[in-house]
This record gives C-alpha cells, sequence and structure tokens, in this order.
C-alpha cells in the first residue's frame, strides 16, 4: 500500500510536464506522505499510519477515532491494515 494515505485515501495521480514549446511529457504528481505514530487511547496503544499532511490536519480536527471511523467506512484503510506498534 504505497503513496496512499490511510485516512483521506489521497494517492498519486498522473499528469503532464508541459514546455515551453508546448510539448508534453508524462509525469507524476506525489501525495506529501509521511509516516506518524499515534497513540489511540480507546485501544490503549500505540499506532503506526501513513498519511497526508490533509489527513494529519483531519485527525487534528475531529480526532483520531472519528477519523479512523470514517476512514474504514470510506474503505480507505481496513483494520487489520492499522500497525500496532509493540506492546
Amino acid at each position: 500500500m504505497s503513496k496512499v494515505c490511510q485516512i483521506t485515501g489521497k494517492k498519486a495521480q498522473i499528469g503532464n510536464y508541459v514546455s515551453h514549446s508546448k510539448h508534453r511529457t508524462k509525469r507524476s504528481f506525489d501525495v506529501n506522505l509521511f509516516t506518524k505514530k499515534f497513540y489511540y487511547v480507546e485501544e490503549d496503544c500505540w499506532i503506526q499510519l501513513k498519511i497526508s499532511a490533509a489527513g494529519l490536519r483531519l485527525i487534528n480536527k475531529v480526532g483520531l477515532d472519528a477519523a479512523l471511523k470514517q476512514a474504514v467506512a470510506n474503505g480507505f484503510v481496513d483494520w487489520k491494515d492499522i500497525k500496532v506498534i509493540g506492546d
């Protein structure tokens, strides 16, 4: 599951480089992804997510539990795909 945000479902898009002469060649627009650890209070454990900057803002806005439930409902992540860090 590379280059896909586990919270928002954002993924890389395809576009074109456009030169001065309007010659077009393919390129990809990657997502601003990074790996982040969160403390999941409801399960009393640390989890690791691959999220985008927009996903981090969403977690800050609605909370981790609500964001995870919304992501699972939308099909962006499954509960078994969430990495639990050492217990």
